[in-house]
């Protein structure tokens, strides 16, 4: 009977002996392999192939447009034979700043159309574009007469700008005294002289033409 047991007891012992050597060459597997991902840094340099780049891509450009607004009020009123105010809103559909500076005029005397209201809807009899005698100030007999701004306006991306043009608009001195109390929707510009760019926006409130 004894004879039979002592190899059963010299195998479990052999068996138990692979079983821990087993184990610890697993740990030292996992060891190599965390060390190697730790030394990923290596003296194998690596250039950049010539050409190598990226894509980017332009915006479109848009016109800006000028339209009249009744706020805020004029503070110079027109009168026969003197100046006063022009109010504008200018709008930027672009994603970027454009800066203005210069209008380009029609003729002096293309004349501005009056109405009742300050909204521009209801038209003032005996006072329109052919009688009114309103222009704008130092416009020429020639039309896209280029005036440069006192100081140049930047219009923010994708914004509005509300500016009062200080005594840009001229009343003659025969205007009819059907224009008196009237609120004048000014002539089309003819152009601007913009450009579109970063630049920090404008934040004065009033600008003029002087020549």
């Amino acid at each position: 009977m004894s004879m039979h047991r002592a190899p059963a007891r010299r195998r479990a012992l052999h068996v138990g002996s692979w079983s821990r050597k087993a184990k610890i060459a697993s740990a030292t597997i996992g060891a190599l392999t965390a060390g190697g991902v730790a030394f990923a840094a290596t003296n194998w340099t690596v250039g950049l192939a010539t050409g190598s780049s990226g894509q980017s891509q332009s915006g479109a450009v848009s016109n800006i447009s000028i339209t009249a607004t009744a706020t805020p009020a004029a503070g110079n009123l027109l009168y026969p034979g003197g100046t006063g105010d022009v109010i504008a809103k200018i709008t930027n559909p672009n994603g970027f700043p454009v800066t203005i500076s210069a209008v380009n005029l029609p003729t002096a005397s293309t004349y501005a159309s009056g109405f009742s209201d300050a909204g521009l809807t209801t038209a003032q009899a005996g006072c329109t574009s052919t009688s009114s005698t309103v222009a704008w100030n130092f416009a020429t007999a020639t039309s896209g007469s280029t005036h440069p701004l006192t100081s140049p306006i930047t219009v923010a991306a994708n914004g509005n700008l509300t500016i009062t043009f200080t005594n840009d608009a001229i009343m003659g001195a025969s205007a009819p005294a059907a224009c008196q109390a009237t609120y004048f929707s000014l002539p089309s510009l003819t152009g601007v002289a913009a450009t579109g760019g970063a630049a920090a926006t404008t934040t004065a409130t009033t600008d003029s033409w002087t020549s």
